[in-house]
């Protein structure tokens, strides 16, 4: 028979205390929401970054512009701009699937925290 700590603001005859509690769990999973999306979606520009700088190794220098290091920063600069306007039109479809990854990793560990992972 396991037992399960119900937390005191959950309890009956809380009410006030209750509402509030949960207006202030809902503000937070609406944050932690925004900055798993967020997280997700510069997760995944990093990524077509780092495929479009292997991409351009693979590529003959350009000879009409000359070369140089300011090129080369110049490139990398351009390389990361493209790839956040690949996640901003859609991208890959990783973003995603992190941000989903993320809140349900997030929501598990918010039952653990409060004690709730055996109430169904």
């Amino acid at each position: 028979m396991d037992i399960t700590v119900i937390p005191p603001e959950l309890m009956p005859g809380n009410g006030e205390k209750l509402q509030q509690t949960l207006k202030t769990r809902q503000q937070s999973a609406d944050r932690e929401t925004v900055a798993a999306k967020k997280a997700a979606r510069e997760f995944e520009a990093l990524f077509v970054g780092m495929m479009l700088k292997s991409m351009r190794a693979t590529v003959g220098k350009d000879t009409l512009t000359g070369g140089g290091q300011g090129e080369e920063v110049y490139r990398s600069l351009l390389d990361q701009e493209y790839a956040n306007a690949v996640v901003k039109s859609g991208g890959l479809g990783l973003a995603g699937i992190i941000e989903k990854q993320l809140i349900r990793q997030d929501k598990s560990m918010d039952r653990k925290q409060a004690g709730l992972e055996k109430v169904y």
